[in-house]
């Protein structure tokens, strides 16, 4: 066995050894950045209709995935990125959900509640233009990505929940938006970066309303920190 961990390390530290020559050749002009990434966020309701209706809770958001770093220039500081992931959102409020047969029918609760929540499953698909200062051998570096991040809403579901947990509501929702689209900025150095996502499109369909026929308009914007790796 002792004889096998020493061929190991020996043919390791050939490959290692000829990697480094390849890469000094080379000069690591080839290298990516940024190929994988990992977030979260506090989902805001940046557009509420009708205007009584008020947001509650911790209203988050997770999102994962996959961006292929393409670079526009020699010493790779301007790229593009595109990508796909996987995001999941909560958006807690005093609107209640109640699915009648073919219909769902919206109540603001304000008294007898304990949590009413809209949640979204969506593949993303984001576009990004990047800059950033970076090096082949600097791995903290400046970076500022600006784009549009497209979604689809694979699932949706309304849930609520009474005061005394005697009345408990869960349905998938067909209300909600199915194509979703919002303007991103992702600003930071080294780990740690801010992450904005602002909505171009209404979180429901058009005219959804309560049953008082008011038209809800729910518009998320959603900050938070967003870490990429290679």
């Amino acid at each position: 066995m002792k004889y096998l961990i020493v061929l190991f390390c020996a043919l390791f530290s050939t490959n290692s050894v000829a990697q480094v020559s390849s890469d000094s050749l080379n000069t690591n002009s080839r290298y990516l950045e940024d190929q994988f990434y990992i977030g979260v966020t506090y989902n805001f309701l940046r557009k509420k209709a009708p205007e009584n209706l008020k947001q509650r809770k911790l209203s988050y958001g997770v999102q994962a995935g996959f961006i292929k770093d393409i670079p526009l220039n020699s010493t790779r500081t301007f790229g593009l990125g595109i990508g796909v992931g996987l995001a999941l959102n909560t958006y807690y409020s005093d609107l209640k959900a109640v699915e009648n047969a073919n219909d769902i029918m919206y109540t603001l609760e304000t008294v007898d509640i304990t949590r009413s929540k809209i949640e979204t499953h969506l593949v993303e698909i984001p576009f990004q233009f990047r800059w950033r200062n970076s090096t082949p051998d600097e791995y903290k570096f400046w970076r500022v990505y600006t784009g549009v991040t497209f979604g689809y809403a694979v699932g949706a579901r309304s849930r609520f929940i009474s005061n005394n947990n005697d009345l408990k509501i869960a349905f998938n929702n067909s209300d909600v938006r199915r194509f979703q689209y919002g303007i991103t900025l992702d600003l930071g150095n080294n780990s740690f970066n801010a992450h904005i996502h602002y909505s171009l499109t209404n979180l429901l369909n058009d005219n959804v309303s309560l049953t008082t026929d008011e038209i809800i308009e729910l518009v998320p914007l959603r900050v938070g920190l967003i870490f990429y790796i290679l």
